[in-house]
């Protein structure tokens, strides 16, 4: 029985001097009940709190440990870079290689500009796409997260082309009025709201992979449908691969659709786990930012040097060890596994490269959020906890994916199986 009287201590402590106790929301387990675990370590493909526990994670701090946890590389680039200096708030040699290094591997991608977040990266690519169109209306899907920029904060309104509502206190109505929402797979939904407001319309967003509200797989001819259509009627087709880019390949989500966008926006990976963010695009575009053009945008410590040589670092380790067609293996190992094991129930296992969801519903795999059967998100709070005790971290929401990494190995994936056989029995 894992016990965790340190971590409910230092839990407690903390509500009082962070609201919920925790910096980001879904880390205080209200969607699973229970305390969080307080993290004190971690190496390769486990994490230990502050109890001693030491737990398989399969969370990977969301996404972006992409070599797991404290990579010697990782460790050694930081280290290193840090003890030349913390940040110049200047330009630095590692951004113009990290930025050369971006560009030559995503599709149609001319030019980056670093940030410090996902969210900053959206909301900068959002902006950049008002300022070349001219245009103020942007539509986002429902199901896709986009990070927390008021006017991305958005959930579907009644119908079937409709304004956004606000899904945040704080967030003016003003604001979401100016985001349309529709729902993924939805073709017709897409075509008729181009056919009303095409001219209005300055950009597109999409996870083209969804990632944030369980694995939504897109089907390619959708994705078609949305390059043509904002190519008609001259709007921007924006890629959010924060969570995708340089996990599901080299190019992305772009590159294993065929589709290349007019801008796209990374994090996680290229952060190599340190704060980063980055959008880019063709060069006609990203030189409509200032200094070049009228759109302005601009971050105290983007580009900073400890930060591009982590990310450097992962993805040297990626392009060195063939990377990518391991983590493919891994995450077809883990499918072979657990798969079955979901079938039993007729449940689903989803999978993209080494990101994975169970769908705890019957039948197929859902492709939009609202296909998703609210009821499983207590099925999966017991599966939560049982893998807990036996020394296994997922996600702490039913509707959060899970992380292979390169510090995974077979015997990893075999004690994820056999212990989730054991709470399915």
């Amino acid at each position: 029985m894992i016990t965790t009287t340190r971590s409910e201590e230092l839990f407690e402590r903390a509500r009082k001097v962070i609201p919920g106790g925790v910096s980001s929301p879904v880390r205080a387990f209200g969607a699973v009940g229970g305390t969080p675990l307080v993290l004190e370590s971690a190496s390769g493909a486990e994490v230990t709190d502050v109890d001693g526990n030491t737990f398989l994670d399969f969370v990977g701090s969301w996404g972006p440990l992409i070599l797991g946890h404290a990579h010697p590389r990782i460790v050694q680039a930081v280290a290193e870079t840090a003890a030349r200096g913390t940040t110049f708030g200047a330009p630095c040699p590692l951004e113009l290689q990290l930025a050369e290094r971006v560009t030559g591997m995503y599709p149609g991608l001319d030019q980056v500009r670093f940030v410090s977040s996902g969210t900053e990266a959206t909301m900068s690519a959002i902006r950049l796409a008002r300022g070349a169109t001219g245009r103020e209306l942007i539509v986002k899907f429902a199901g896709c997260y986009h990070g927390h920029a008021d006017h991305l904060l958005v959930s579907a309104g009644s119908g079937l082309v409709t304004f956004g509502e606000p899904s945040s206190a704080g967030v003016p109505a003003a604001f979401a009025e100016l985001t349309l929402v529709c729902d993924l797979d939805d073709i017709a939904g897409v075509e008729q709201l181009f056919a009303k407001r095409g001219s209005e319309i300055a950009c597109v967003i999409i996870e083209p992979i969804p990632a944030n509200n369980g694995l939504l797989v897109q089907r390619t001819e959708f994705h078609e449908r949305l390059r043509s259509l904002t190519t008609e009627h001259g709007a921007l087709l924006i890629y959010d691969e924060v969570i995708n880019g340089f996990r599901l390949g080299r190019g992305g989500a772009a590159e294993r659709f065929g589709i290349t966008p007019d801008l796209a926006t990374f994090g996680k990976v290229i952060g190599g786990g340190l704060p980063v963010g980055a959008f880019g695009g063709r060069r006609d575009l990203m030189q409509q930012l200032a200094p070049n053009g009228p759109v302005y945008q601009a971050g105290t410590l983007s580009g900073n040097p400890v930060a591009m040589a982590a990310g450097l670092a992962a993805l040297d380790v990626l392009e060195e060890e063939d990377g990518w067609k391991r983590l493919e293996a891994l995450g077809a190992g883990l499918e072979e596994r657990v798969a079955p094991l979901l079938a039993k129930r007729d449940w689903t296992l989803v999978r993209q490269g080494s990101i994975f969801w169970m769908s705890l519903q019957a039948g197929a795999a859902p492709r939009r959020a609202d296909a998703i059967d609210a009821g499983a998100a207590d099925t999966y709070r017991e599966i939560f906890h049982g893998l807990q005790q036996a020394g296994i971290c997922i996600a702490p929401s039913a509707y959060e994916v899970g992380f292979l990494s390169l510090a995974h190995t077979e015997a990893h994936l075999d004690r994820f199986a056999s212990a989730l056989s054991g709470l399915l029995a």
